[in-house]
């Protein structure tokens, strides 16, 4: 599943916010802090594959549902829940689950709940340009990785100047992929199910589960 859910880099445990601008960081705690806010988030979104010199074109939707740690993803035929302390992946048109203890994917690929938040450690950032998309300003900010070993070379990342809400992601790759996500639905505090991020093995008869701690 390396490059379905989404894109992008190596979380670093620190970063030297001096080399960093101070419009871009304040804008970026606004988006941390409004996320955070939240008891649940649930996201529409697009993933565009772009690679021109190779005349490739990916798009694929899904959608996310996200309370704390918790998050149920349908994304590319698959479905994801993590409840907190084990991640379930069911592929349907395989008949496979695969059950991790840790909320982790393929190095190089991230959840769309760390999305919201990835931004907070590992980059030197600084403001970009502004873009009227569709009536919306959209503030961008450039995210350049500290790790020199990085596959991906920045990260342009589109802000609603207005709602301080994520609107898309521009990761360019050090292959000449362009890798765009764009959020097409931004909700907040639905009412959900108690069970959303309950893996239910009943509902899986005859699927073959794999339990990766045990290989």
């Amino acid at each position: 599943m390396k490059k379905t859910v989404l894109v992008l880099a190596l979380i670093i445990s620190t970063v030297a916010f001096a080399q960093n601008d101070s419009k871009a960081k304040n804008l970026l705690n606004e988006v941390s802090s409004k996320v955070k806010s939240y008891e649940n988030i649930s996201l529409d979104f697009k993933n565009v594959l772009e690679n021109t010199s190779e005349n490739m074109r990916q798009e694929t939707r899904g959608d996310v549902v996200l309370s704390g740690d918790k998050y149920r993803l349908n994304f590319n035929g698959f479905t994801r829940i993590f409840d907190g302390k084990k991640l379930y992946t069911i592929v349907p048109s395989d008949n496979e689950i695969t059950v991790s203890t840790e909320d982790e994917n393929e190095e190089g690929d991230i959840t769309p709940s760390k999305m919201l938040l990835f931004y907070e450690t590992g980059f030197v950032y600084k403001m970009d340009i502004v873009q009227n998309i569709k009536g919306r300003k959209i503030q961008y900010l450039k995210l350049t990785p500290i790790d020199s070993n990085a596959s991906f070379k920045y990260i342009l990342l589109g802000i609603d100047a207005e709602t301080k809400h994520i609107y898309n992601l521009i990761q360019i790759g050090n292959n000449g992929t362009k890798t765009t996500l764009t959020v097409n639905s931004f909700k907040t505090n639905e009412p959900i199910s108690k069970t959303l991020f309950t893996f239910d093995k009943s509902k899986y008869e005859g699927y073959n589960i794999y339990n990766t701690d045990l290989d």
